[in-house]
């Protein structure tokens, strides 16, 4: 006779969907709304629901899982404390669930976790333990103080009442609409929240689609799917936190694998798009996991060309560190395509800068989009006696227009070089254009405001006297009320009065710069 123990069933989608029906989340979470995208779904012909996860008391989905694991403990678990490791949203869920059932909670993050976090947690009532750099190094910790103190550990992922809890999603959702339901878009990390959306919708309503979203640098679930077999990743991108996850859970993976319909991967460039798209639609800024949906829903409708169809996008979590706006900022219209970047060359030579800025102001329309085209950035260093290489960014009214106006310029006598889609020019060569020079001779250092408004720095650039060679030159577009320029301009000294003459005339606020010592540092030879 066999002395093995007996082998567990696996759980069903009906006896998810009994588990999910009978979830204990209410207690802590909300229903959250789910509302149409309307500038979205009027731009992409499809309609776009947003199901509102970031409105939860802890701006994200976690607290649904963790909360109804926990409340699944017994009397006697409970008085002995609960355990996690994470660095984010599920932290909060765990420390919330805690208070409200007046158990302990212990929270390892890892001694890099950020304190604007670790903070949050302890707000809820956790007990926060430092360990390792990193959550692989927190999770082996919390381990061992499960072992030490006889606690529960509670998965952010991997475990039926978690991925019931978050089930409770779908739910809300079929209740709230229950017209026409074409696909459910869901980010992925360890795979708990699309395993319990899709328990619950193949349950009810399987002719739904539903379609995974991860980073292209971060698709664990993804690539295991196609292998047959847990895969587990050497390196994850961290742009989405929220979803960097190596290793997916073991009953996350059996249930993925069995009903998710279809992956789908997206970037960073996209996903800063989608946050910005979000925000249009709802005034709120979602994290990047949060937005995975939504970038998602967009490249799908690009690739199949649909009309007429409804999508939901679950915005699973809102704890955006502000440090990152900026970035987000920086990359969501190039990941719209409403901003192209390129290396132009131009002879350096008088009035060649002011050829070129006509040629932009001259430039066609290659997707019949009537929309004004205008300077979104223009960083040029003289560094050679025959030529200049200038970085520009301009405004595009549609996809695939970066390739188009390369072309034109090159064709227009200017070479250049598209650089839309270049990592190292978005992420650094755009803010290291620049430098000493020993070629700008009797150089001037002006600092320019001017009212932003389409044409005004075309206007700027056009009315440069063609004689006082421009040696320096920098802008960006950073979306406020005044556009600001610095310009190093080579005026000899025997026309200081007319210059001073011109300047007053542009009728542009200046600071000349010329003293300043960290001009003298990084730029004058």
């Amino acid at each position: 006779m066999s002395t093995r123990p007996p082998k567990v069933r696996a759980l069903q989608p009906a006896d998810y969907l009994k588990k999910i029906l009978t979830a204990r989340v209410y207690d802590v979470a909300v229903e959250s709304a789910l509302e149409v995208a309307k500038n979205l779904s009027s731009r992409i012909h499809n309609t776009v629901l947003l199901k509102r996860e970031d409105q939860q008391p802890v701006h994200s989905f976690k607290l649904r899982g963790a909360y109804n694991k926990m409340a699944h403990l017994t009397p006697e678990q409970l008085k002995k404390g609960v355990i996690c490791a994470s660095a984010g949203n599920h932290a909060q869920g765990v420390a919330l669930g805690a208070k409200r059932l007046g158990t302990k909670a212990i929270i390892v993050m890892p001694t890099t976790t950020p304190s604007v976090k670790i903070e949050a947690v302890k707000a809820l009532g956790g007990e926060v333990v430092l360990a390792g750099d990193s959550y692989s190094d927190a999770y082996t910790h919390a381990l061992t103080l499960e072992k030490k103190n006889g606690m529960t550990f509670v998965h952010p992922f991997d475990d039926p009442d978690v991925i019931a809890g978050q089930g409770t999603i779908a739910m809300e959702m079929l209740r709230q609409h229950q017209g026409p339901l074409d696909a459910v878009f869901v980010a992925i990390g360890g795979g708990g929240l699309i395993s319990g959306v899709a328990n619950y919708i193949k349950a009810v309503r399987p002719e739904i689609k539903v379609i995974g979203v991860q980073m292209d640098d971060s698709s664990a679930m993804m690539q295991s799917v196609q292998k047959g077999k847990r895969v587990t990743l050497h390196d994850v991108g961290l742009f989405s936190d929220g979803t960097a996850v190596k290793l997916v859970g073991e009953e996350t993976f059996r249930v993925s694998r069995n009903l998710v319909d279809s992956y789908i991967t997206v970037d960073t460039d996209a996903v800063c798009a989608a946050i910005k798209d979000v925000f249009v639609d709802t005034r709120s800024i979602v994290e990047p996991a949060g937005a995975l949906a939504v970038a998602a829903i967009k490249q799908y409708v690009a690739e199949h060309k649909t009309k007429g169809e409804t999508y939901a996008a679950i915005l699973c979590g809102a704890n955006m560190n502000f440090d990152r706006l900026r970035f987000v900022a920086e990359r969501a219209e190039v990941g719209e395509e409403r901003e192209a970047l390129f290396a132009v060359t131009i002879p350096e030579q008088p009035g060649s800068l002011r050829r070129f800025c006509e040629l932009i102001g001259k430039l066609p329309s290659f997707g019949g989009s009537k929309s004004p085209r205008n300077v979104t950035e223009f960083n040029y260093r003289m560094s050679d006696q025959a030529k200049a290489h200038v970085f520009v960014g301009l405004t595009t009214g549609v996809k695939g227009e970066s390739s188009k106006i390369a072309s034109h310029f090159t064709k227009s006598g200017f070479d250049s070089i598209d650089l839309t889609h270049d990592e190292l020019a978005k992420e650094h060569i755009r803010h290291m254009v620049g430098g000493h020079s020993s070629l700008a001779h009797e150089e001037r250092i002006l600092r320019f405001e001017f009212p932003e408004r389409p044409g005004a720095l075309m206007r700027f650039l056009l009315a440069m006297r063609p004689g006082w060679n421009i040696s320096l030159f920098h802008y960006r577009n950073q979306g406020a009320d005044y556009g600001r320029i610095l310009m190093g301009l080579q005026v000899p000294r025997t026309d200081n009065k007319a210059f001073t003459a011109f300047l007053e005339g542009l009728g542009y606020p200046y600071v000349e710069e010329t003293k300043n010592p960290a001009y003298r540092l990084f730029l004058q030879r």
